[in-house]
């Protein structure tokens, strides 16, 4: 494998971590006009609520994508009207906060955090958690990621990476026992819980799919919230690309550059594997990914309010 494929995959893999590091503040990201108005703490675009939602989720300068599954203001609207309760489910990129970010975590007063990356990942930045916290490993990683970059030769090549990494979530023997073991595990932590990989985007959109899917999300909400990645860690990818830039080339940069974001075609190429496969997300949860009735119940207790 050559140099310039090397460096880019490590970067994929870590450059969340690595860049994150240097405590480089994000930005308030600019929301998507479909999703501007659950910013509103007033709730008027979803409607009224008997009870009132918890805070959004804080943000973070060392961990810019760290995010509530269930969405701003009000929390985004499930089953039968009924919106998402905020504080449950966090989804994040790696959590490795400064000193500030951790004491904002632990006023979250976390059970547990789901670590999805794989053995390297973790090794090259842990995970800094505030005391007390459940750590559980549930790695999940679709094929080799240095053979998959190295046969990347155009944008396109890296587009099509991820969407065959999203169809793996979806039909890999693997990722769907993992996804299985991931989703047990939120269903019966005692407190609200986070789960994350390194940039928090592929695998972890996943998992914040199949949760919002549970609680009865429509899809056009999934795939804007899917979206936000690129608003919540375009500091990141800006710094990781201009890294990529000065050390191989604006050529090898624009190669890779789809690879730092998503696009709704990674995403949707998943679905459309569950539905070829399975017909439907809730035919996936119990009988590719396994999960219980009771399990899915569990889920969707914790979701709806």
């Amino acid at each position: 494998m050559s140099r310039v494929h090397r460096i880019p995959a490590a970067l994929i893999l870590a450059g969340a971590t690595v860049l994150g590091a240097t405590g480089i503040a994000q930005a308030q990201p600019a929301i998507p006009p479909a999703l501007a108005g659950l910013l509103d703490s007033g709730s008027a675009a979803l409607g009224s609520s008997a009870e009132a939602p918890a805070p959004d989720a804080p943000r973070l300068a060392s961990v810019p994508n760290f995010r509530d599954v269930a969405g701003t203001g009000a929390g985004y609207a499930g089953d039968r009207g009924a919106h998402l309760n905020k504080g449950v489910f966090y989804r994040s990129d790696a959590l490795v906060p400064n000193d500030a970010d951790l004491a904002t975590l632990e006023g979250l007063k976390l059970s547990e955090v789901i670590d999805l990356r794989t053995d390297q990942e973790v090794a090259d930045k842990a995970d800094r958690l505030p005391a007390g916290v459940k750590y559980t490993r549930v790695p999940i990683l679709s094929g080799n990621i240095n053979d998959m970059v190295a046969k990347i030769k155009s944008p396109e090549d890296a587009r099509n990476m991820m969407r065959q990494m999203n169809v793996a979530f979806a039909t890999g023997d693997a990722e769907r026992a993992a996804f299985k073991t991931e989703l047990t595990d939120l269903a019966n932590a005692s407190g609200p819980s986070v789960f994350h990989c390194t940039a928090g985007k592929d695998r972890t959109g996943w998992t914040a799919m199949l949760l919002q899917s549970i609680a009865g999300v429509d899809d056009a909400t999934i795939i804007q919230d899917y979206l936000l990645t690129n608003e919540y860690n375009k500091d990141w990818a800006a710094k990781t690309r201009a890294y990529i830039a000065s050390t191989q080339g604006e050529q090898v940069a624009l190669l890779f550059e789809p690879l730092l974001g998503v696009e709704s075609s990674y995403l949707q190429s998943g679905l459309d594997a569950v539905k070829t496969n399975y017909g439907s997300i809730d035919k996936y949860l119990t009988d590719g990914v396994g999960l219980s009735a009771d399990t899915i119940a569990k889920l969707k207790a914790k979701l709806l309010r």
